[in-house]
């Protein structure tokens, strides 16, 4: 197979979170999804940003995401591990839900979801008493959304057609790493919220306790859908290039047993897999409980700065 030409393939390129010109290399990776192919890891030595290489252009990338067991698209049930997800994901409703009210400072508004996949967290806001906007760039994503929960979600190109100061809460929960231009839509972002608005945005962090464990078999790496990598530093660097004052951060402890697991997958533990990823999970859930940045997963809150502030 012809290798994939990347938007990124200048090793000099700026930092998109800290500016610095100073890559070095991280790790390979493999795509255990879907593609059985292998990809870089480039990370810049100043904000510990890391970034797959090559990276596949918008255009080409739709393959990558070509799998009935991605289950942000597809709802699907198959296997122990997305029926965990979807037995675990009610109970994320309402802490999302929980974090967005408290994050405002009010019980309802007008939100945003980006990457808004099969619809359920739009929905439970909608129904929640919310006005709710959500964007999907898959198809049928939102077509199960619009057959199952009777919601419309919009194209992602909808966000350029928004106007200025709408929504009150913008959220991305694990949208961030999928998108190719992080400049455009942080721009945009600042533009639509309204005067004081909240942006809250859930990534994977690579220097969690199951990261460091897992190394190139952790599954949150998911290259190469997952175009970045954050780490907390490098959220931070990110948020206040773009005018975002960051207020919070939140470890998103179920994710560290999801990941675990897939992780445990990867390598073909087998039986002993699921009791590793328990105790992997744990140890990492007990880490993020004293220190945020050790979470899999990290929920970044910010107000809507200005430039200069």
């Amino acid at each position: 197979m012809e290798t994939i030409k990347s938007t990124l393939e200048n090793s000099t390129m700026v930092c998109p979170a800290c500016g610095a010109k100073n890559w070095v290399p991280a790790d390979e990776v493999k795509d255990f999804s879907v593609s059985g192919e292998s990809f870089e890891l480039k990370m810049c030595n100043l904000c510990h940003f890391k970034r797959t290489f090559p990276q596949p252009l918008p255009a080409e990338i739709g393959r990558y995401y070509a799998s009935e067991d991605y289950i942000s698209h597809s709802d699907t049930k198959n296997g122990l591990i997305n029926k965990l997800y979807h037995a675990a994901r009610i109970y994320m409703l309402k802490k999302k839900h929980q974090w967005v009210t408290e994050a405002f400072g009010k019980s309802k508004g007008s939100l945003l979801d980006v990457g808004a996949g099969t619809g359920h967290f739009p929905h439970y806001m909608k129904l929640s008493g919310w006005q709710v906007a959500a964007l999907e760039p898959d198809e049928k994503a939102r077509q199960i959304a619009a057959e199952k929960l009777h919601i419309t979600i919009d194209p992602i190109e909808h966000l350029e057609e928004l106007s200025a100061d709408q929504f009150d809460v913008i959220t991305l929960w694990h949208v961030l790493e999928h998108v190719h231009d992080l400049k455009g839509y942080l721009e945009r972002f600042n533009r639509i919220l309204k005067p004081e608005g909240v942006l809250i945005i859930a990534v994977p962090n690579h220097t969690s306790v199951d990261a460091k464990r897992y190394k190139t078999y952790w599954a949150a790496y998911d290259v190469p859908r997952h175009l970045w990598h954050f780490s907390p530093r490098a959220m931070e660097c990110l948020l206040d290039q773009y005018q975002f004052k960051l207020t919070t951060k939140i470890p998103m402890h179920l994710d560290a047993f999801y990941v675990s697991m897939l992780s445990e997958k990867y390598k073909g533990s087998g039986f002993t897999g699921t009791i590793n990823a328990f105790f992997s999970g744990m140890k990492t859930y007990f880490s993020a409980s004293k220190n945020v940045d050790q979470g899999s997963s990290i929920i970044y809150v910010a107000k809507k700065g200005s430039a200069g502030e």
